[in-house]
């Protein structure tokens, strides 16, 4: 018996196909193997095709069955994990009816910053524990106000997932976790945002019916196996956005748990039992996973959205004629020093910032000095950077009352990187464990998990491998605080005169 995974992300489409009974991962298949185009057509904007993402789901559909060789017939349950926070609008057809606002597109946050002084801070954040910021509701009402003939065609909104859901089984459905992290669930009434909702002017049945994120949410249809070329006994049981699922990956689900990424944006995600929240909104709170009424689980997010896009765009801007790897790269950077002599890059190039109040003050390249930086300096002072911005946010989650001494990641991505290993470890201080898993096959565990298969949390990661265990180097240490402070000092100062 199989198990299936997909994560729809921005830049690829993932699948993992795992044996359900040993936990071992069979096969994981990318597409596109270079990185999906984001569209923007204006300063701040970030759009992409939704149909783009079933297409390349076909791919990986047809490409894992094909290498692995397995039976469809014996593949149990699919699991979806997603980007957060888009916006997916269809007709009563199921017909898309216009690109999809992704995650990091910026042009809804002023009016989540009217709305939460309408409404009122203190409101807001007691009941969504979040600003409405530039989350899915707030970029709906972008819609309503800027594109009222779309606006009036739409019968649901959905999250990527969701959307992927409907295109697996027919069926439009969303989840208590996905409407929170939309900023669509109110934490006091435990129910839909209506207030918010109705400050927007946003008819409430525009939102899809709440599944729990592990339950049976549908099975394939008969057209979608056509495609795909599954079986229509296949359920989909589990669905969530990337990060919940890249702590359930990781096996984070418990208070005091962790997980981080550093894929095209970086995260810290930690887990409590209180809805706790951040007064500026810097960090986020959503409904975890495996929140119940019964055991209350929320993860406090922080997002950087300038980690692997920045390191991407320095080697395909600045490097790419040479033919340099990742790995090149991170060989260079190795030869300068901790604080990279006082280069300072600000990896704030993809949209606003979250943890900088929403402020979008782009990337920036401080204190460089034409006779004593080179080549070495900029890279590893680029990856510092981006270690220091996880910093900058992770201090606010420990000003809310999070305990982090222990942070679970992927080997995957910036993770990947020596030079980035030792600077996030020694700038937060944190013991970092290092895994062999990726948010597809966290995907399948939760399937499992969803339909039953898996009966408690010990089977479900019988087969999760952690690779190495990094603590902090105590001769580093001061190097790394030094450098951090330096960073930040610049960071405020950019901040002042902006």
């Amino acid at each position: 018996m199989y198990l299936l995974g997909y994560d729809i992300g921005s830049s690829s489409i993932k699948a993992t196909l795992i044996d359900a009974d040993s936990g071992n991962v069979e096969a994981t298949i990318q597409s596109p193997d270079k990185e999906m185009a984001i569209q923007s057509l204006h300063s701040g904007w970030a759009e992409q095709d939704p149909e783009m993402w079933w297409e390349h789901v076909i791919v990986v559909t047809r490409r894992i069955i094909q290498e692995t060789g397995a039976d469809p017939e014996l593949i149990a349950a699919i699991g979806i994990s997603y980007q957060m926070h888009g916006l997916v609008v269809v007709d009563k057809n199921q017909h898309v009816l216009r690109p999809s606002i992704i995650w990091c597109d910026g042009r809804a946050v002023s009016i989540g910053e009217q709305a939460l002084s309408e409404l009122g801070e203190d409101y807001c954040l007691q009941h969504f524990l979040n600003s409405p910021g530039n989350f899915t509701a707030s970029k709906l009402k972008w819609v309503k106000d800027n594109e009222p003939d779309v606006y009036s065609k739409i019968d649901k909104i959905m999250l990527p997932g969701d959307y992927i859901a409907m295109k697996l089984t027919g069926e439009v459905k969303t989840s208590e976790s996905g409407l929170s992290e939309g900023i669509m669930w109110d934490y006091t009434q435990k129910g839909l945002a209506g207030s918010l909702l109705n400050h927007y002017g946003i008819s409430e049945e525009l939102i899809p019916e709440a599944v729990p994120n592990f339950s049976v949410q549908g099975q394939v249809s008969i057209s979608a196996a056509e495609e795909l070329g599954l079986s229509t006994k296949t359920k989909i049981a589990y669905r969530a956005g990337d990060q919940p699922n890249n702590a359930l990956s990781l096996n984070v689900l418990e208070p005091g748990e962790a997980a981080a990424t550093a894929g095209t944006s970086g995260v810290i995600y930690g887990i409590i039992d209180k809805p706790l929240y951040d007064p500026k909104s810097r960090v986020n709170t959503f409904i975890h996973v495996n929140h119940s009424d019964e055991h209350p689980r929320y993860g406090v997010l922080l997002c950087v959205n300038g980690t692997g896009i920045q390191n991407s765009w320095i080697k395909n801007q600045l490097l790419d004629k040479s033919g340099i790897s990742y790995d090149d790269m991170n060989k260079l950077a190795s030869q300068a020093p901790v604080g990279s002599d006082k280069l300072v890059v600000l990896p704030f190039g993809n949209g606003p910032e979250r943890s900088l109040q929403n402020e979008d003050i782009g990337g920036h390249i401080r204190g460089l000095n034409f006779n004593r930086h080179n080549t070495a300096h900029l890279l590893r002072a680029a990856q510092e950077g981006i270690a220091f911005a996880l910093n900058y946010g992770l201090k606010v989650m420990k000003e809310m009352g999070l305990t982090i001494e222990t942070i679970r990641v992927g080997k995957t991505n910036m993770f990947l990187s020596p030079i980035f290993q030792d600077a996030f470890t020694n700038t937060t201080q944190a013991v970092v464990e290092l895994y062999h898993t990726l948010g597809s096959q966290g995907a399948a565990i939760g399937a499992g998990l969803g339909a039953g298969i898996y009966k408690n949390r010990n089977q479900a990661f019988s087969g999760l491998e952690k690779v190495r265990t990094i603590e902090p180097d105590r001769d580093l240490a001061q190097q790394y605080a030094d450098a951090y402070e330096y960073w930040e000092e610049s960071l405020k100062t950019l901040i002042t005169k902006h």
